[in-house]
């Protein structure tokens, strides 16, 4: 009982931090690229995350960007069409890709 005690205790104790001071978020700026296909990533990735959210992932394959739209719709329910998934596919891939299929 008494490790609860100081568990609590001391997981109580970050409640009361306090910081002088104004804290500053740093704005950080993600290239976007526009051009064929972008209405359709706005319109079907921008819903749920951020554009820095996809870039991130780095230059990549045809492939990872196919396997990444796939995941959104399969695992996470995305209402992206078949159209759409090759449009998104194809910007991704154009614009953040690493000029591999695969």
């Amino acid at each position: 009982m008494k490790k609860y005690i100081i568990a609590a205790l001391f997981a109580m104790t970050s409640l009361n931090a306090q910081v002088e001071g104004e804290i500053q978020v740093p704005y950080i700026p993600f290239e976007i690229k526009m051009g064929k296909g972008f209405e359709t990533v706005q319109a079907n990735c921008l819903t749920c995350h951020s554009f820095g959210y996809m870039i991130n992932q780095g230059p990549q394959s045809k492939k990872f960007w196919h396997e990444k739209v796939v995941k959104m719709i399969v695992h996470f329910k995305a209402p992206i069409t078949k159209e759409d998934e090759a449009i998104v596919t194809d910007y991704f891939f154009e614009h953040y890709g690493n000029g591999r299929l695969e």
